[in-house]
């Protein structure tokens, strides 16, 4: 009882079938394809902005000049 078996599933997902045809639930599924990319790649380019970010500021400190420690005296 409190589990469905599968002639209850393939009933549903005819009546499914019938209500909103194939075509709509086709693209529906290819909408999802596309919004779950489009979140991956989201994620990705934040990831590899944080990368370049890290790698932007390591390199920059090993460029870094003391301006004091580089001043001439004059005198």
């Amino acid at each position: 009882m409190g589990s469905f078996s599968i002639w209850h599933w393939l009933i549903v997902l005819v009546i499914v079938m019938l209500v909103f045809g194939t075509k709509k639930i086709g693209s529906m599924g290819g909408d999802l394809g596309k919004a779950v990319k489009g979140f991956k790649d989201g994620v990705k380019g934040e990831d590899d902005a944080a990368e370049k970010a890290a790698k932007a500021a390591q390199s920059s400190d090993k460029g870094t000049i003391d301006v004091e420690a580089k001043e001439k005296t004059k005198g």
